[in-house]
């Protein structure tokens, strides 16, 4: 299964057309998880404490732990996250946050190092951006966690940048950066 987690919110937004011609490109359905229709919330104290007790129980039939199974399950995953303030929208951490249940994407080694426990092969990351793009703070971050805690082996970038910069085409740079998807 193609999981495709969405995290744009413009109607019309580039990174998005470019995620799907990735997910064409791959062939095959998808589920697609629009974080902008989801009901995310930041762990409070009340769900913290809940989300803990049940993983020590080792009971993940709440229905808190289905975006964890979901993404686990997966066999390849592709992100739509636009390049905002130096990193991606506050949603996709939020949607991190809540698949992080160990137990079902990592468990840790008796010295405390994450293992990995989903099932994809590689996690895709789209993005655009209005300027230069600096993955440090935005793929890097999916990328470390997508190779040392969630045991997904390949982390792919697939980018079109200068798209809001004064003598730039981008519609042409969107459709170079379709055109020349490698995958």
């Amino acid at each position: 299964m193609i999981l495709y987690i969405n995290a744009c919110v413009r109607e019309a937004s580039r990174t998005d057309k470019i995620a799907r011609a990735v997910l064409e490109k791959l062939g095959g359905e998808y589920t697609e998880v629009y974080l902008p229709r989801e009901n995310l919330k930041p762990l409070s104290e009340e769900k913290l404490n809940k989300r803990t007790g049940l993983i020590a129980r080792g009971d993940y039939s709440d229905d808190m732990f289905n975006y964890a199974k979901q993404f686990a399950a997966a066999d390849k995953i592709v992100i739509a996250a636009p390049f905002w303030d130096l990193s991606f929208p506050a949603l996709l951490k939020l949607y991190i946050e809540n698949i992080y249940a160990v137990g079902i994407v990592s468990e840790y080694e008796a010295d405390g190092t994450p293992h990995g426990l989903c099932k994809a092969s590689e996690i895709i990351y789209v993005t655009t951006a209005g300027g230069a793009y600096v993955p440090d703070y935005s793929f890097g971050y999916i990328k470390d966690l997508a190779e040392n805690c969630f045991g997904i082996p390949k982390t792919t970038l697939i980018k079109a940048q200068m798209l809001d910069v004064v003598g730039f085409d981008a519609e042409e740079i969107v459709a170079n950066t379709i055109e020349n998807i490698k995958i």
